[in-house]
């Protein structure tokens, strides 16, 4: 009987969650993002006479070097808490992912605190992406395509 009670008032109190409206505020701000990214390979096509393909790997950095800026300077999770996975999916999450680890054990020093807890998220993310690729990789190889 109690836990019943209990569960009944966990549920009365439960912060609301607009999966919808988090969803939608995502897709958006992950758009955004994939456009401020294709607006900085233009720019740096046409400005600096790039290969889209030198000029997609600078962008890559430059999205990076925002992101672990942002969370150093203490402002990517608030923005986070705002725009949801829109802001965590891209490459942006994986960057922000890594700096806040390396930050939170910086004390420790750079063998013991960041060099071993720079990866707790990442590593995941890593070991999965290798993991999918080879799979992939593998089905194309088997149905005839090229590698």
């Amino acid at each position: 009987m109690k836990q019943q009670k209990y569960e009944l008032i966990a549920k009365e109190h439960e912060a609301e969650n607009p999966k919808l409206k988090n969803a939608v505020i995502a897709f958006l701000i992950g758009g955004l993002i994939g456009m401020l990214g294709e607006g900085l390979i233009e720019l740096l096509c046409n400005i600096f006479h790039m290969s889209r393909n030198n000029a997609g790997t600078i962008m890559i950095v430059i999205m990076i070097f925002i992101a672990s800026l942002s969370t150093a300077l203490g402002f990517f999770d608030k923005l986070v808490t705002k725009f949801k996975c829109g802001l965590l999916i891209p490459i942006t999450g994986f960057a922000h992912s890594m700096t806040s680890a390396a930050l939170d054990y910086k004390r420790e020093g750079p063998i013991y605190g960041i060099g071993s807890n720079i990866f707790k998220l990442a590593g995941s993310v890593i070991l999965y992406g290798i993991v999918a690729a080879w799979f992939f990789g593998m089905i194309r190889y088997l149905l005839g395509g090229r590698i």
